[in-house]
């Protein structure tokens, strides 16, 4: 079994930073995939950001430039937020994709940090 831990949500300015951490534990191999994904109010929820522990990334347009994803060690990673907007707001989750020893492989949520953006 694994454990998923986010954190660092909050509330920030237009044009302010923030960066979200995921921490996993438990019974793994390794994290081969880390996504972190958005939930608007009213809306689904969406993929941002995305990489692999081979170092391929992927981000939605809208955030390119201003968001990095980052695998930060063994069984942590992040997601560090510059130049926010109003728009970026939601309920973030992280989601990582786990080898638990050589052959079982699964995908764990984190709980969900807020994010707000606002004046």
């Amino acid at each position: 079994q694994v454990q998923l831990v986010e954190s660092g949500g909050g509330v920030v300015e237009p044009g302010g930073s923030l960066r979200l951490s995921c921490a996993a534990s438990g019974n793994i191999f390794s994290i081969r995939v880390m996504g972190w994904y958005r939930e608007a109010p009213g809306k689904q929820r969406v993929m941002v950001a995305v990489t692999t522990r081979g170092g391929h990334t992927n981000y939605t347009d809208s955030v390119m430039g201003r968001f990095t994803v980052a695998m930060d060690g063994r069984n942590a990673g992040s997601l560090q937020m510059n130049n926010l907007k109003p728009d970026d707001t939601g309920i973030y989750y992280c989601n990582l994709g786990i080898l638990e020893g050589l052959t079982t492989y699964n995908s764990y949520w984190g709980q969900g940090t807020q994010v707000t953006v606002s004046s």
